[in-house]
């Protein structure tokens, strides 16, 4: 169709001649409501980024010569972080004459990440990096799957659940 005969067309509908993909051969125009079309797009980006998950580092720190129960209650810390649906980022710090022992800080690291492997996977090993040693666990990806969706349908629900329940309780 002409470009003339298409605005003309456009005209009469009361619409706009809007060109959809320029590069093709010939290129596609559509007639459609601008400003409706233009405020669709912006409510599927609004609502594309809000349902995109936010990563949270969370982040624990360790001495090496930590006593057995505050070891626990540290473990106790970053189950509850993993489940979640966070990072944690796990600091062994160093001082003094520990800084000449960096494997007892590796091997606190890997008892850690060993005794929480139900619940996250090592995403960086650990490193050293001056007088700390870092290591990044995050939490599996199903399982954040599971939580962040969790998340959502309760957040639905409570929308949902606002004038709509104000409406069917007084017909119960």
């Amino acid at each position: 169709m002409s470009i003339g005969e298409a605005l003309r067309l456009a005209q009469d509908s009361e619409l706009d001649l809007v060109e959809v993909a320029p590069m093709a051969r010939p290129p596609v125009a559509r007639l459609m409501d601008y400003g409706k079309f233009k405020y669709e797009s912006a409510q599927k980006a609004r609502e594309a980024r809000r349902n995109q998950a936010l990563t949270v580092i969370k982040e624990m720190r360790l001495r090496l010569k930590i006593d057995p129960h505050d070891y626990a209650t540290k473990k106790g810390h970053v189950e509850r972080f993993l489940k979640g649906g966070d990072k944690v980022k796990i600091t062994v710090m160093f001082r003094g004459r520990e800084q000449s022992r960096p494997e007892m800080g590796y091997r606190l690291l890997q008892r850690l990440a060993a005794d929480v492997a139900e619940l996250g996977v090592v995403e960086s090993n650990p490193k050293q990096d001056g007088r700390n040693m870092v290591m990044v666990i995050a939490p599996h990806r199903n399982q954040a799957a599971t939580d962040a969706a969790r998340r959502t349908a309760k957040a639905e629900k409570a929308t949902a659940s606002g004038p709509a329940a104000e409406e069917q309780a007084p017909s119960a």
